[in-house]
């Protein structure tokens, strides 16, 4: 439950900072943030494996790029359905869901399968 938790605090830091950086995309508060990664979290669990699974041919044709198109759209749909997340357009959503996927996937280098925290530390003689 710890892992699950921390990721939370990730996505909803990742979020955080791509709404700094793309300029339409903002939360109302921070209970929005984090009911935001909450849903992100849930669609990329329920909702994205079908559409990737429906979108397999235009994936396999466009080598993977059209990932890219079905990432902005959980993001769109967790902003169309949550009050207090706007996203301005299709390249926000884009753009934003870029931005999280590079965020989170740094964060969570560093978070084991248990949750708790893991480095690494390499000694050489």
């Amino acid at each position: 439950m710890q892992g699950f938790f921390l990721r939370l605090l990730i996505t909803a830091g990742a979020m955080w900072l791509a709404s700094l950086i793309v300029s339409g995309m903002s939360f109302a508060s921070s209970w929005t943030l984090l009911w935001a990664a909450l849903w992100l979290g849930i669609f990329n669990a329920l909702v994205r494996p079908l559409v990737i699974l429906l979108t397999l041919p235009l994936t396999l044709v466009t080598l993977g790029l059209f990932l890219l198109v079905v990432n902005a759209a959980m993001l769109g749909l967790v902003a169309a359905l949550l009050d207090g997340f706007t996203l301005a357009g299709f390249w926000s959503a884009l753009f934003g869901s870029i931005l999280i996927s590079v965020f989170s996937a740094l964060a969570s280098n560093f978070i084991g399968s248990s949750g708790r925290y893991e480095v690494l530390i390499v000694e050489r003689h």
